[in-house]
């Protein structure tokens, strides 16, 4: 089965026929939310708002352990993780959706493995490539089915939040080679990873992060909401595309 994480501006998924809402308890406590169960053109699909359904959980208290291993106690097999970023490379403007391949962890403190405790072996996870190619390869797909303009590859980097970066702090990420900077993008890709989920993330550019365009003295996240939630709109037909294409 397919799972889509939905981020912000993607609290619930558009064309999604809910046949029904799960709660799942799970070792690590509780997910962001029930899980939303239903199908896109007769295609079965689960649905979890990754900040909750009223978006009312910041990044660095979401229970990502919870949230992955209530997906793979379901059957999940594939999860696209869809989430806002800022952007930092010059051909990433706001409104702007970009398939990252890489990926740079600058988070701290959070739960970033299943296999901690003195009752489970030390287990090191490969992560050489963090996002499933395959399934990124069908999500360009999806994106070329509908006429999509996507951006194939890029470097995400995930921060701590859930303040906003400085522009030193961007000039920093930008040296480091990063592209895109977001908030939740780790450890969720480790976690599906562990578990043997193919995982892959849509990033879908808000602003402009700090010291770059029109975000060079402040971010005023509401200056691009229109170009934004157009993206927005995009991501709604690409994912339509995906199930799609998951079944072909």
């Amino acid at each position: 089965m397919l799972a889509i994480i939905g981020g912000t501006g993607l609290t619930r998924l558009k064309n999604l026929q809910i046949s029904h809402r799960q709660v799942i308890r799970t070792p690590y406590g509780e997910p962001s939310g029930a899980l939303t169960f239903g199908s896109i053109n007769d295609h079965h699909v689960v649905f979890l708002a990754r900040h909750g359904y009223g978006h009312t959980i910041p990044p660095h208290e979401i229970n990502y352990r919870a949230n992955i291993w209530a997906l793979a106690e379901q059957k999940v097999k594939r999860v696209v993780a869809v989430a806002t970023v800022g952007g930092i490379r010059d051909d990433m403007p706001p409104g702007t959706i970009v398939l990252p391949d890489q990926l740079i962890d600058y988070t701290w403190g959070r739960k970033h493995t299943f296999f901690d405790g003195g009752d489970k072996p030390v287990t090191h996870i490969d992560f050489t490539e963090p996002y499933c190619p395959q399934l990124r390869a069908r999500i360009l797909k999806a994106a070329k089915a509908t006429k999509q303009k996507v951006i194939d590859g890029g470097v995400y980097a995930a921060t701590q939040g859930p303040r906003l970066e400085t522009a030193a702090e961007i000039n920093r990420i930008a040296d480091d080679g990063g592209h895109l900077v977001g908030m939740t993008g780790m450890p969720e890709a480790s976690l599906a990873r562990e578990l043997g989920i193919s995982y892959a993330p849509i990033s879908v550019v808000a602003n402009w992060a700090a010291g770059r365009g029109d975000s060079k003295h402040r971010i005023d996240l509401s200056a691009a909401e229109e170009v934004f939630l157009e993206a927005i709109e995009r991501v709604h037909r690409i994912l339509e595309s995906l199930v799609k294409v998951e079944h072909d």
